[in-house]
């Protein structure tokens, strides 16, 4: 049986206790729109195609493996380019509708290597690549393919 953890709607979750991971939810704020909330007062707003401002599930799943792979690179590219280093990392994915789901992502990190000899750039790519595979939690868990558990829970919106 999956406990409860998450606040009531319009609410602040309290902080994560040590060890634990951080509240997250979403609050659905009409037809097809929500706001994902994170205990640290994070926010991002979700809706359809047709909805200006948002971003779809599917977009915000690119984007958290495109981040991931940006945080995962990011400690190996500043020591070797410097601390300022530009970089951006794009990624796609085309839904396949008859399996409700993206067979393929594919990211491309885009940055400035023109100071580096051929070699250099070869170890650094080295690097970085065993980094990501390392340390990109989202990049990692979507290879594995997660186990994904939904509890249903009926609440009383009336006090």
């Amino acid at each position: 049986m999956t406990q409860d953890t998450n606040p009531a709607p319009g609410t602040v979750s309290p902080a994560p206790q040590p060890g634990t991971q951080p509240a997250l939810w979403v609050e659905r704020t009409g037809g097809r729109r929500y706001v994902g909330r994170s205990a640290r007062g994070g926010e991002v707003q979700l809706g359809g195609l047709d909805v200006e401002g948002t971003f779809t599930p599917g977009e915000l799943l690119k984007i958290a493996l495109a981040a991931c792979t940006g945080f995962a690179s990011d400690v190996t590219l500043a020591r070797r380019l410097g601390d300022d280093y530009a970089a951006t990392v794009h990624v796609a994915g085309v839904s396949d509708p008859e399996e409700d789901r993206y067979p393929v992502l594919t990211e491309r990190l885009e940055l400035d290597l023109s100071g580096l000899d051929d070699e250099a750039r070869e170890r650094l790519l080295t690097v970085v690549n065993r980094a990501v595979d390392a340390s990109c939690t989202v990049g990692r868990t979507l290879k594995a393919g997660a186990t994904v558990e939904l509890t249903i829970a009926s609440v009383s919106t009336t006090e």
